[in-house]
């Protein structure tokens, strides 16, 4: 039988005892944060997660960017000598420079258990198959994927620098049962399949797990990746190189989201004050990973829009950590504000895909002076039919959703391009 959850007091203490042991390892031997925290005039001690949360500075993004490149080439961000460190990955740089991120095999070892959190929470054993549907490099989730379920005994595909069709083949051939890759890469799958001749009818993938984009728990993405994939479920999760794994879909609640609260502190906060929100307002996610010694985030400001449960009580799964209803909702910055109306690229992606017949997209934001406009270009999918009238549709649902009359017109097949990695569909003139 297994153990009862924690209760959210057990949670909470548990939290402030790694709290308390994280921050009295940081001074003074990790200088970036002796230095930050004694600028401010913050001592090292946590009386409570309250107390943490009112007297700590937020980290962000920038901070750590301009660090590393006044310590080059790893910054000053290190608990440990640099020998103690053994793993190198860094951030993709689609918001700028790339982060550069260094681990120990403690520090490692930490992240990984997260990750097997993960796997676990959507049904993975020891007796699947797991396919990882992506290139590898210095990205960190590939890699801690990878290592994650083999350490929970599973048979491991890696198929970096293989072709889609190789990969699909691969998959078809060796009976893989879980496939892992982002939202839209799991839907280039199934359009090389059908360009191909392949049949997923026959595969025995039972689970994708997706993430590195909000799509995992759109409704409409979802159930455009399952119509794809016969007898298979998409199952969401995120992380990031910075804080390592964060989240597990909920067992019962599909599109919901669990923050793993035994390794990380979580707050919701307004981005413009910095605030906490009220439980189900929409607000910036703000994570401390608690077992990350080695290269440490205290309050990092993480940019992700997401929406606590409206009542803090334990799930109908059984766990009371914190539940987040409708996963990652969008980014803060990049949200386009269009006539006034506040346009995000989520809300946008769930309009196409519940419309249908859209194969690929390509949204362009020309700005002129304070105003910005979009105009939406749509690759019909190969059985979407007359391609006018499905700009009409799609031009209708997004100003029936958004109240936006926005330009659309369609290409010609293949013309948009296509992703394996986090997709960028939008584009801003002149850029």
């Amino acid at each position: 039988m297994p153990p009862p959850f924690p209760s959210r007091a057990e949670i909470e203490a548990d939290q402030l005892e790694q709290l308390r042991a994280l921050v009295t390892e940081l001074f003074p031997a990790n200088a970036f944060y002796t230095r930050k925290l004694e600028d401010c005039g913050v001592t090292f001690d946590v009386a409570s997660l309250a107390d943490f949360s009112r007297r700590f500075p937020f980290t962000t993004k920038a901070e750590l960017v301009a660090d590393q490149a006044a310590h080059p080439p790893f910054g000053s961000n290190l608990t440990y000598p640099l020998a103690a460190y053994t793993r190198f990955h860094q951030t993709s740089g689609t918001t700028g420079a790339p982060l550069r991120w260094l681990d120990t095999p403690e520090s490692w070892a930490w992240l990984r258990e997260l990750w097997t959190r993960v796997f676990t929470a959507a049904g993975v054993t020891a007796a699947d198959r797991v396919c990882f549907a992506f290139s590898f490099g210095p990205f960190l989730g590939f890699w801690m994927a990878f290592e994650s379920a083999q350490q929970l005994g599973c048979l491991c595909l890696p198929t970096g620098g293989m072709s889609s069709a190789a990969r699909l083949r691969l998959l078809l051939d060796n009976g893989v049962t879980t496939l892992c890759c982002t939202p839209t890469y799991a839907l280039r799958l199934g359009e090389v399949a059908r360009e191909e001749g392949l049949d997923l009818g026959r595969s025995r993938v039972r689970r994708i797990l997706v993430a590195g984009e909000p799509g995992g728990s759109l409704p409409a993405v979802r159930a455009r990746i399952e119509s794809l994939w016969p007898d298979a479920r998409v199952r969401d999760h995120h992380g990031m190189t910075e804080v390592g794994p964060v989240t597990y879909e909920c067992p019962a609640q599909p599109g919901v989201l669990h923050v793993m609260e035994s390794g990380h502190y979580a707050e919701v906060i307004a981005p413009a004050t910095g605030q906490p929100v009220s439980p189900g307002e929409t607000g910036e996610l703000v994570l401390t990973p608690l077992g990350r010694v080695a290269s440490p985030v205290l309050r990092y400001r993480t940019g992700d829009l997401v929406r606590p449960a409206a009542v803090r009580a334990a799930c109908v799964c059984g766990t009371h950590e914190l539940a987040l209803a409708g996963g990652i909702l969008g980014r803060t910055d990049d949200m386009v504000i269009v006539r006034g109306v506040n346009v995000h690229p989520a809300a946008v992606e769930e309009i196409l895909r519940a419309a249908g017949g859209v194969a690929e997209y390509q949204v362009t934001v020309t700005t002129r002076g304070p105003l910005a406009e979009l105009a939406l270009a749509i690759e019909p999918a190969a059985d979407a039919g007359d391609a006018t009238a499905l700009a009409r549709k799609i031009g209708g649902a997004l100003e029936t959703a958004l109240g936006l009359r926005i330009p659309v017109h369609t290409v010609a097949a293949g013309s948009l391009p296509r992703f394996e990695l986090k997709a960028r569909r939008w584009h801003r003139a002149g850029k």
